[in-house]
């Protein structure tokens, strides 16, 4: 590797900023891309959480030309031996402390797939150290959170691409154009269906006694930020998501995708409903204290409604737009509408069309090198989470709430504005990187 070219292309993407008065897009000839990426012109990669959704991420990144892994990070040894076993990579690029991999100059990016709780240090932290940021969503554990997040990496002039991935499918975009489009014509209800109950991975039950940490494990680490707690398999990995120490259930596993469809589809990427009530059923006893099922009902200003209930049913996972001249079903791969020919309609030239991406790991990838906005930015991100955080908010308190969007706080209530944040343990609160 010529490192008079490594040096180059590291100085140009820690030096670009995203504040510059236009996109600065850099052609392929100034990094020396042709047909294919050299080696030397590849986003080198630091992968921080490799279980479940974070191993998959790597894999990605590993399949692609533009990027290289050249660390990997976890506090379970049995995620980084299986991570260097499809890497390839040696003992001294594991690490079990992610600011080890943030503070190596000869990584461009990051990639964060770590439960929800880790989200917002490890961002601002990598973002300090000048690097991009590839996050899982939800971006955030909670609304406070989310929002430093997208300050400090605006502030360092980093880019931040949150893990909603069907940003970047096209049937999820065209579907999205044709409801801005007023193919269903003036849009009341967006039906947003969940996945119900929890499903629990690995041998655990929800009464799972104390059980002593296993060999390999920092567990005090995966803590993190989150309060003292004694061990059991059932807490961690997969199964974190049913506590609300580290995430909410479903609402914020699966709500971060399909309620971000639903701001995609109104036009609401900035901003968010004003009103909130719902109801819940939550565990009566036992570890898993997140919602299980779930019937929320959000008011955006204009009075379009966004009604997001919990079901077994697949077919009705996802975002339904209803309007005045009918509907559009989205999810992944499949646009239903009524009547058909919604699905058929052109949008010409001077319709609304939406950011154009077809996988989200190459559009971050070419971001990073452009300096250009991804296609699921910070506050983007951000804003889809909030609808899960005050949906959770308000279902934990059991009331109807009043959101201001534009301050980011509920109208006269103390209770509920007191659970925007979370009190941190030890030395792992924002306040130690963002004061």
């Amino acid at each position: 590797m010529s490192s008079k070219n490594t040096i180059n292309r590291r100085t140009f993407l820690k030096s670009a900023t995203v504040a510059a008065a236009a996109p600065m897009i850099v052609p392929s000839s100034v990094l020396g891309l042709g047909s294919s990426v050299a080696p030397s012109e590849r986003v080198t990669v630091g992968c921080i959480g490799v279980g479940g959704r974070g191993s998959s991420n790597m894999r990605s990144f590993l399949k692609l030309e533009g990027s290289q892994v050249v660390a990997v990070c976890d506090v379970d040894v049995n995620h980084r031996n299986r991570a260097k076993r499809e890497t390839g990579l040696d003992d001294g690029n594991l690490y079990n402390n992610f600011e080890d991999v943030i503070a190596r100059d000869d990584i461009d990016a990051v990639s964060i797939g770590t439960p929800d709780h880790w989200h917002a240090y490890m961002t601002i932290a990598s973002a300090h150290a000048g690097k991009d940021i590839y996050c899982e969503k939800p971006l955030s554990l909670t609304l406070d959170e989310g929002r430093s997040m997208v300050n400090e990496v605006n502030k360092a002039g980093r880019i931040l691409q949150t893990g909603t991935h069907r940003r970047s499918i096209n049937t999820v975009r065209k579907a999205c154009e044709l409801v801005r489009n007023g193919r269903v014509g003036d849009v009341h209800t967006v039906h947003v269906g969940v996945p119900e109950g929890f499903l629990v991975r690995g041998d655990y039950s929800t009464n799972d006694p104390v059980q002593p940490v296993p060999e390999g494990f920092d567990y005090d680490r995966w803590l993190g930020q989150a309060p003292d707690a004694p061990y059991t398999g059932a807490r961690c990995h997969f199964n974190f998501r049913w506590i609300k120490a580290y995430s909410a259930g479903y609402i914020t596993d699966w709500g971060a995708h399909y309620y971000d469809l639903a701001q995609w589809g109104l036009g609401m990427d900035h901003t968010g409903p004003v009103k909130i009530e719902g109801e819940a059923s939550f565990p009566e006893k036992g570890l898993y204290d997140a919602s299980i099922l779930h019937r929320l009902e959000f008011t955006y200003a204009n009075g379009v409604k966004l009604i997001s209930t919990t079901t077994k049913d697949s077919a009705q996972w996802g975002a339904r737009f209803e309007g005045s001249e009918g509907s559009l079903y989205i999810e992944t791969k499949e646009i239903i509408t009524d009547p058909k020919t919604i699905d058929t309609s052109d949008i010409g030239p001077d319709g609304i069309h939406l950011y154009r991406a077809s996988n989200h790991h190459v559009n971050f990838l070419d971001c990073v090198k452009s300096r250009k906005q991804p296609s699921a930015p910070g506050e983007v991100g951000h804003r889809s989470a909030s609808i899960c955080h005050i949906g959770a908010i308000a279902l934990e308190l059991n009331e109807g709430l009043t959101w201001d969007p534009v301050k980011e706080e509920f109208e006269g209530n103390t209770a509920a504005n007191a659970l925007c944040s979370r009190p941190s343990r030890g030395k792992w609160g924002l306040e130690s990187l963002t004061s």
